[in-house]
């Protein structure tokens, strides 16, 4: 769930935790009150203290009414209105003393202590240093702030995919490497990690490194204090070893490789490769793949092409299930080699300078590489945590989520079809915006107009409350085609304040 919380009722605003805001209007209202649009998580609080706003001229009988609640004055700020952080006495809840003091009519407010935290961020060590600035650029190396795909605020809300399969055909992967190993899939059968399509067997140690780059990006090992940090902190990685030593492949081995992704049940396959040739084969186990559910992310390519004029290969079948993905820069812009078009190219994720796991030991980092390849993961990736947290959705409404979260950029204008570059916690979180749209007052009752937003058709539930505590329903629909609906609440004017939150299933 997802919610979107309005208060009616005092002059002031904050943000609380990360995420999170509040936002108190005057009463009474005005029609030509600016929108504002808050998207939130459900807010938990201490259970052993709250804060009031006390009235002007009330502190003598304030201080007896504390008294009389055995709530003990913890802190008090006169430069912030005389806000009070009282103890609450053990035994009582924060509903009923929060109800005591609004029903004094000796304090403004009284609030619960709401519980703030950063978002999750992982311990290992080339993410706290900034190396990894796809996942979070604050700027670093001459980059632009938020040029990236959003993953810390992402991850605050699901970076776990630990059910889920991601084949990734490739060189192989280093199974051993220390920030891999954890995180690989495991053949119940022969205990194997994947296939090896040139011999049949499940050995798919990389002896080229390319393989072992893409899992990196997709899915090392998360908060383990080593290295590097994927897309998903835990998720299956699944070897399809189709490519040799010297990177070369054919149709064939590449077919094998699907088609064991699909028998054993793999949700997403990584394809950081590309062919000017068109394949029957190759379709049909994509279009195999595509009819068991698995989305198919293709990179692009690295020749700096438009593939609406000379398409390559899977980026480029015609098939719902393909993903194709361009390469971006620190900075937003197209990567100089990536491959693009309007119309063959879906969008585009971090694919330059990028820090990530390599073969030669199982300690070995590297950040020598870019290109379309490393691009592709970061897309994966989203789609493990996608899948892990909309389990029930076809590929078409998972690919069509993560496309409808990108982040446009006008570097991409006309260079892929979303003309966006990928946005993971928009993707995983998609906004419930409630917004405050007009004031009436007929025969003396006054009257509130709102209006959400919350994506087409989507069924909501629209509740109030006096106290952030306790909470009725107010009104629910479903929004209209264009994604909004509005609804009035006759009963504002009853309420010294009133609180409203639009709650729907994502």
């Amino acid at each position: 769930m997802t919610h979107s919380f309005w208060n009616h009722g005092l002059a002031c605003g904050r943000t609380i935790g990360v995420g999170v805001a509040i936002i108190v209007l005057q009463f009474p209202l005005r029609a030509q009150t600016p929108p504002a649009r808050l998207s939130a998580p459900v807010m938990t609080y201490r259970a052993d203290r709250i804060l009031v706003m006390p009235k002007p001229g009330n502190a003598s009988a304030l201080t007896a009414f504390h008294a009389q609640q055995h709530a003990a004055i913890l802190a008090e700020y006169p430069g912030i209105g005389g806000l009070q952080v009282l103890q609450v006495p053990a035994g009582e809840t924060i509903p009923t003393i929060i109800a005591n003091y609004e029903q004094s009519s000796l304090v403004a407010y009284a609030e619960p202590d709401y519980l703030c935290h950063l978002n999750a961020t992982p311990n290992d060590p080339k993410y706290l240093d900034g190396t990894l600035w796809g996942l979070n650029n604050t700027g670093q190396g001459g980059g632009t702030p938020d040029a990236d795909i959003d993953a810390p605020e992402a991850w605050d809300v699901l970076r776990f995919a630990s059910n889920i399969v991601v084949a990734i055909l490739d060189t192989g992967i280093r199974y051993t490497h220390e920030d891999l190993a954890a995180n690989m899939w495991i053949n119940p059968v022969d205990g194997g990690h994947g296939l090896n399509a040139f011999t049949g067997t499940n050995n798919v140690m990389d002896d080229q490194g390319h393989g072992t780059l893409v899992a990196g990006v997709l899915g090392a090992v998360g908060d383990n204090g080593k290295g590097i940090v994927g897309v998903a902190w835990r998720v299956q990685l699944m070897a399809g070893k189709c490519f040799d030593s010297g990177g070369n492949s054919s149709d064939s081995l590449i077919v094998a490789c699907i088609d064991y992704a699909q028998t054993n049940s793999a949700k997403i396959i990584n394809a950081s490769f590309d062919s000017p040739g068109f394949s029957l084969s190759v379709s049909n186990a994509i279009l195999s793949a595509r009819n068991a559910g698995i989305i198919f992310v293709a990179s692009s390519g690295n020749n700096g092409a438009n593939l609406d004029l000379a398409p390559h290969y899977p980026a480029c079948y015609d098939i719902d299930n393909v993903v194709s993905v361009a390469a971006t820069t620190r900075n937003d812009s197209l990567w100089s080699l990536s491959n693009y078009g309007a119309t063959n190219v879906d969008l585009a994720a971090p694919g330059d300078q990028i820090y990530t796991t390599w073969s030669p030991t199982d300690t070995f980092y590297t950040s020598l590489f870019s290109g379309t390849s490393l691009a592709a993961p970061y897309v994966a990736g989203t789609f493990a945590l996608m899948k892990a947290k909309y389990p029930a959705e076809t590929h078409q409404q998972l690919i069509a989520r993560v496309l409808n979260a990108v982040d446009p950029l006008p570097a991409l204008a006309g260079k892929c079809a979303t003309g966006g570059r990928l946005n993971l916690r928009k993707a995983l979180s998609p906004p419930i915006n409630l917004t405050f749209h007009s004031m009436l007052n007929f025969l003396g009752q006054t009257t509130a107009q709102w209006r959400i937003a919350a994506g087409p058709t989507r069924n909501f539930v629209v509740e109030a409350s006096t106290n952030l505590t306790t909470w009725s329903p107010v009104y629910g629909g479903t929004t209209s085609a264009a994604g909004t609906a509005d609804f009035f609440d006759p009963l504002t004017g009853n309420f010294p304040r009133r609180f409203y939150r639009v709650v729907a299933e994502p």
